[in-house]
């Protein structure tokens, strides 16, 4: 179905693709991971025709109907349900011909057609698409133009989706979408009848629904049988093999260079060394499969810690205007160390209920009761647009840091992931990677006691979604997650609220419990009693209190960390001190001192590492005993 044969290609001198192959075989659906900037997109753009390989071929099968989401979202007067049915166009074309034929031989023919195209339950198959991506029976009746930009992705989406293509190329696709939006398209993808790429970090997504991965990594394409979990697996098993090469390579090394050195000199062994150093020129490498490491995350705890509970709500409700509450009935209790995963439809509330936490929205009736110097940090992707544009990364950082210096300003992007060369890149050019970074760091900049995220994925690579997991699990406040990413949830999440039928509920079982109930139409928030439930919380309780029981020992191992980052800092303005031409001459009792600082700096650099490798240890083996 499609070919890629030794495609070469550039953008503005970088090399994305060198020399790589791919092939996706009819009826095959495959997914395309890689860090973000590989070019994934572009290879789309290259196998839609949109611009030109510098050297190779990309093909597609003679005749396939090609089907991917447009970029710019449908609006205008259209009505959704009419814009998803017109992108059949054979069976737009065949109807509109109908109006208007008259030769008795042709209306059959058109008639036979539309019947073999199964034209008659095209509103049914639309309607059953669009309900699963959220849109209601009003709702398809609505112009294009009523919805946000989001939605209108969605209508895309479903558009592309009942064209039915040969061929399917989705980027990203659930980025506009909701848990139970995600859940559907696996279904619905794992089912579809043709050829599919699909760019996704989503790994519940591409373990659910595709054949294969295909990887792309240092200008390359390699495919993998399997889902994601799958191939991370074999990854992971070719590396071993790999390492386990390269000892050995190395120890064949080793004693052929001992060899050498050994009888280079005898003129009875020379004959024999000279045959060796041969054989080490001409030994190549074993190229290992090693990750390029991604940069972490770190979210600043509040100084100040509070008591329990952080916030509580009394019968508390909330909306946009006086006399239409969005959400009613709100009990509920959010603890200092919480961590909610908070789940409904895209339109149920979620992201009201996060405005009322930060006090963008009032409450109406009853009561919400927070500590007054509490601090919430609230991520979301509407955010991204209100970063000044033109000012750079660093300008951003500036603002907060006035009375830092240059250094310290930098070193904190840096340790949110924007190195020196994008710090000074306008906000508008960089990633939205790099945007959801910077915008993560600006909320968080002087600590919190609740962390709000909404969406915090969209734009960000897997091992990215593995780092911010990691930050999420460390930092020592309360978190509220609100996302599609079942991993994210089930990595850093203890308990689920639901917000359905105008309120927000507690949810007593796991997300396997509520993708079950999502598809077969009937998930509610359960009742306390629940035996089912009751299990589930009583496990999410045990892994919050095995998380707590590891905070310390996470504390110590990163302390000693730091340790060892700053006493390297130190190293090495010593070493420059060392490098000064003629020091000795000039000032011997300097570099002596130097000297003795070094042999000293080294001592200590040697027990950081040690205590480091210690708390490492007793981490593990704590995670191991607490089955984490």
């Amino acid at each position: 179905m499609l070919h890629v044969n030794d495609l070469t290609h550039r953008i503005q001198g970088r090399v994305l693709f060198d020399q790589a192959t791919l092939y996706v075989p009819a009826k095959t659906r495959m997914g395309l991971v890689g860090r973000n900037g590989t070019g994934k997109s572009t290879l789309f753009r290259l196998i839609l025709g949109d611009i030109a390989p510098d050297d190779g071929a990309v093909r597609v099968q003679p005749g396939a109907r090609v089907g991917t989401v447009e970029q710019e979202a449908p609006a205008g007067p259209t009505a959704v349900m009419d814009y998803v049915l017109a992108a059949d166009k054979e069976r737009t074309a065949l109807l509109a011909e109908a109006e208007t034929a008259s030769e008795p031989n042709r209306i059959a023919e058109i008639q036979t057609r539309l019947a073999d195209i199964d034209a008659h339950s095209a509103e049914a198959r639309a309607g059953a698409i669009l309900n699963g991506l959220g849109f209601s029976t009003v709702d398809q009746g609505r112009a294009c133009s009523e919805f946000s930009g989001g939605w209108r992705m969605r209508v895309a989406m479903a558009a592309t989706l009942f064209a039915n293509p040969d061929l399917l190329l989705l980027d990203e696709p659930t980025n506009y979408l909701d848990v139970e939006g995600a859940i559907w398209l696996e279904t619905h993808l794992a089912r579809f009848p043709g050829a599919a790429l699909i760019i996704s970090h989503d790994k519940d997504l591409l373990n659910a629904s595709v054949h294969a991965i295909a990887h792309l990594k240092d200008k390359k394409l390699s495919v993998w049988e399997g889902g994601y979990d799958q191939f991370q697996r074999q990854l992971a098993e070719r590396q071993r093999l790999q390492m386990k090469l390269l000892d050995k390579q190395e120890d064949e090394r080793r004693k052929l260079q001992a060899f050498v050195d050994r009888f280079k000199a005898k003129a009875s062994k020379a004959k024999q060394a000279q045959s060796r150093v041969k054989r080490l020129e001409k030994m190549e490498t074993i190229a290992t499969v090693v990750e390029d490491p991604v940069a972490p995350f770190h979210f600043p705890g509040a100084t100040r810690r509070m008591g329990n509970p952080l916030v509580r709500f009394d019968d508390a409700a909330t909306g946009y205007g006086e006399g239409k509450p969005i959400l009613t009935g709100l009990n509920l209790n959010i603890d200092v160390d919480d961590r909610i995963g908070l789940l409904g439809r895209n339109g149920a509330g979620k992201s009201t209920f996060a405005k009322l936490l930060t006090g963008a929205l009032p409450v109406t009736e009853g009561r919400m009761g927070m500590h007054k110097k509490a601090v919430v940090a609230h991520f979301a992707q509407h955010q991204i647009d209100a970063l000044s544009p033109k000012h750079s990364a660093y300008s951003h950082v500036l603002e907060r840091m006035e009375d830092n210096t240059e250094a310290e300003r930098r070193a904190r992007l840096a340790r949110f992931g924007l190195p020196a060369d994008r710090q000074e890149t306008p906000a508008e050019k960089l990633s939205g990677g790099e945007k959801a970074r910077l915008l993560m760091n600006l909320i968080t900049f002087d600590g919190a006691h609740l962390l709000i995220l909404d969406e915090p994925t969209n734009h960000l690579d897997i091992d990215s979604r593995a780092a911010l997991q990691t930050a999420i699990n460390e930092f020592s406040g309360a978190v509220i997650v609100i996302s599609h990413d079942r991993d994210l949830i089930e990595s850093c999440v203890d308990r689920l609220w639901i917000a359905a039928d105008g309120t927000v509920k507690s949810y007593d079982g796991d997300l396997d419990d509520y993708r079950r109930e999502l598809l077969a139409g009937e998930a509610r928030p359960r009742k306390p009693g629940d035996a089912q439930g009751g299990q589930k919380t009583e496990r999410r309780r045990d892994a919050a209190a095995a998380r707590e029981k590891l905070k310390p020992l996470r504390a110590e191992a990163a302390k000693q960390e730091r340790e060892i980052e700053r006493l390297k800092g130190v190293l090495e303005k010593i070493d420059a001190g060392l490098a000064v031409p003629n020091l000795w001459e000039k000032d011997p009792a300097l570099a002596t001192d130097l000297t003795k600082k070094r042999a000293r700096c080294v001592e200590m650099i040697d027990a950081a590492e040690m205590a480091w490798l210690e708390a490492e240890e007793a981490l593990e083996a704590a995670k191991a005993a607490a089955g984490v």
